[in-house]
């Protein structure tokens, strides 16, 4: 069996239209992934490039440790199911299951008559492509049959057989060849309600009886949430977020997966936030509902949302909130409801309501809502009731980019400061400033992002919690009595242990000044040229003139030669001699810099000291990069970056190649 790599996928049409931006996975061996997403998200669209039924734009897709990108379909060792079944109508079902072996060939060993066989000069076996006999493919057909519980119609037609059936039949043709890794696209949506059920079902069980990858995509989240291990969520091109199921309900990465996974919708109003001391007032707007809640219960969300101004949503889904008498009387967060209706759905109830009592409850607005309550309840319509929220369901979007303001891996820790002397303090701790940062003397916020935070240093804290969030350590740290979030690679127990802090990494606000962290990227614009350099080869004992052909960046007039892995990418994406005419983007880490005897002029405009890095603040022509050195320098320098870790994007279409 195999896994799958897919980095940097784009699919752009001739028309300039994206239907699949940047996609980035890793798929591990016998998972099954779904994708899903509204019609036109671009699931089927990436499904068909695993396939090879569609060509990849840019980008690099991998089936084990193979790259397939110009691989026939034939070739990938992949099976697919479409979603119209596909079958040969004038042909049994057995026909149909045995078509796909027939027509492909195995790998064997040449044989004489008697099923001996044949040596080469050499005493090796010579190998052959064969196609299956008679036994082999009764045997496969049968066994494919057994599994999908299709034995006894292995004589009848396609058309006498149910819509069930006719599915199991093309997932049989799939199976039967045993591929690495199976693609299903929407097989179930001709199906109806009943029968998508029992298929689900058996689908999932087919999948533990192959222990094979799967690879399934549909636009009914409920088929997505119980079949996949994990769930890549699409919109417009995008991958909105992947995630398993639980982590997909409870840790929605922005408004449209909060809005997407889960029946019924999630409740959205919009409101402000404000924090005052430990408290955060929580105000809805078009309503006179407001609730107070304790800042520790919110200390993940960005402090630049927390000052009364800003306007975000505010989620809740339908179980979060109570119409409970007991609950609402003892919650200390609730707000009034004006009910409208209800349905009663047997084992719950949902009630409509509207926090504004103005409002109908029944046109979708930022004041409606749902509730969920068990079992069959009955509430007068025009009746006021108190609503209790559950404020560890709530969650919370920028009303703009509509991303998490609350995410479950936090971006920065916001802290108290001061600026004195040249020292920074903050939680009871001293840090002499180094001189790359200059702020004015004061009392102010330090933002402190989760990956500045470094094991090994002068400061001492406590590990309380260690969460493991898709494969990146969330550590909760103890400082003087305070909790702060750093990211780490690996695990750490529970103890104390010495921290420090990267200081390029954080911003200090105090009074006027705002200090700004050191970016980590460089980024030059240029070209790809193409040059033939004689070169003089030896021939029979003679030397020969040859003209070779070397790849080159064109940066600033200076030439960087480009290994295979560069060019060839290049050429994979932009076909033909658009390659020499594009403007591209080259970026590269600060690390991948080199002060040297030649290469790209620049100019030094500083140095800035970190303490433990200094870097070469420099102008390159119109660009400014960052280069790490151990020595003082200045006017002009010659810097060259490791051109093997460039990474290229093509500016007009905004793709990254490489």
């Amino acid at each position: 069996m195999a896994n799958l790599s897919l980095k940097h996928i784009y699919k752009v049409y001739p028309n300039g239209a994206k239907a699949v931006n940047d996609f980035n996975m890793q798929i591990e061996d016998k998972e099954f992934i779904v994708f899903v997403g509204p019609s036109g998200c671009g699931k089927s669209t990436t499904l068909r490039m695993i396939a090879g039924l569609e060509e990849i734009t840019a980008g690099e897709l991998k089936i084990g440790d193979m790259v397939v990108n110009g691989m026939e379909p034939k070739d990938r060792d992949i099976a697919m199911v479409f979603q119209n079944y596909a079958l040969y109508p004038h042909m049994t079902i057995f026909e149909n299951l045995a078509f796909g072996l027939r027509m492909r060939k195995i790998p064997d060993i040449k044989k004489d008559k008697a099923g001996n066989p044949i040596l080469d000069k050499n005493g090796k076996e010579i190998p052959i492509l064969r196609r299956y006999n008679k036994e082999e493919l009764n045997q496969k057909v049968q066994e494919a049959a057994e599994i999908l519980e299709i034995s006894d119609y292995l004589k009848r037609k396609p058309k006498e057989m149910s819509g069930g059936q006719r599915q199991r039949v093309a997932l049989g043709r799939a199976i039967v060849r045993k591929p690495k890794v199976m693609l299903l696209d929407e097989p179930l949506s001709n199906l109806d309600a009943k029968l998508r059920t029992q298929m689900r079902s058996e689908i999932v069980k087919l999948h533990k009886k192959l222990q094979t990858t799967f690879i399934y995509v549909t636009h009914d989240q409920v088929e997505a949430m119980t079949m996949g291990t994990r769930i890549v969520v699409m919109k417009d091109g995008f991958v909105k977020q992947i995630d398993t199921p639980k982590n997909l309900y409870k840790f929605p990465e922005n408004k449209f997966v909060a809005g997407f996974i889960g029946t019924p919708q999630m409740n959205f109003f919009e409101g402000t936030l404000k924090k005052q001391g430990d408290k955060v007032h929580i105000q809805f707007m078009y309503s006179d509902a407001e609730i107070t809640v304790p800042y520790s219960m919110l200390m993940k969300t960005l402090p630049e949302y927390l000052d009364g101004e800003k306007t975000v949503y505010i989620g809740f889904r339908a179980e979060n909130i109570s119409l409970e008498e007991e609950v609402a009387k003892s919650s200390k967060t609730k707000i009034k409801v004006r009910i409208s209706h209800s349905e009663e759905l047997g084992t719950e109830t949902l009630v409509y309501g509207d926090i504004n009592m103005q409002g109908d409850g029944f046109s979708e607005s930022s004041t409606r809502v749902i509730i969920k309550s068990a079992g069959f309840k009955e509430y007068e319509p025009d009746s006021i009731c108190e609503a209790a929220l559950d404020i560890q369901g709530i969650h919370l979007f920028d009303k703009d980019t509509e991303e998490s303001i609350m995410p479950r891996i936090p971006k920065v820790n916001t802290l108290d400061c001061e600026i004195k002397n040249r020292t920074l303090n903050f939680l009871g701790q001293t840090l002499d400033l180094p001189s790359a940062i200059q702020c004015e003397a004061g009392k102010g916020e330090l933002i402190l992002p989760v990956d500045a935070i470094q094991f090994g240093g002068e400061l001492k804290a406590e590990v309380v919690d260690c969460e493991n969030i898709n494969g990146k350590n969330l550590i909760s740290l103890e400082l003087n009595g305070n909790r702060i979030y750093m990211l780490s690679d690996l695990p750490r127990e529970k103890g104390e242990v010495e921290i420090r802090l990267d200081f390029k990494k954080i911003i200090l606000k105090v009074g006027e000044t705002e200090t700004s962290p050191m970016p980590e990227i460089n980024g030059v614009n240029g070209t790809f040229v193409m040059e033939r350099v004689p070169e003089v080869v030896m021939s029979k004992d003679k030397q020969k003139k040859k003209k070779k052909i070397h790849y080159y960046l064109h940066i600033d007039g200076v030439q960087l030669e480009a290994p295979a892995s560069v060019y060839e990418k290049m050429f994979a994406v932009t076909t033909g001699r658009k390659v020499y005419n594009s403007l591209f983007r080259y970026e590269w880490s600060v690390y991948d810099f080199n002060i040297s005897d030649q290469g790209l002029e620049a100019k030094v405009l500083g140095v800035l000291d970190y303490g433990r890095e200094k870097f070469l603040k420099c102008s390159c022509k119109t660009e400014v990069i960052y280069v790490k050195t151990d020595k003082e320098y200045s006017g002009k320098i010659h810097v060259t970056p490791d051109v093997s870790k460039v990474s290229v994007i093509e500016s007009e279409r905004q793709i990254r190649i490489v």
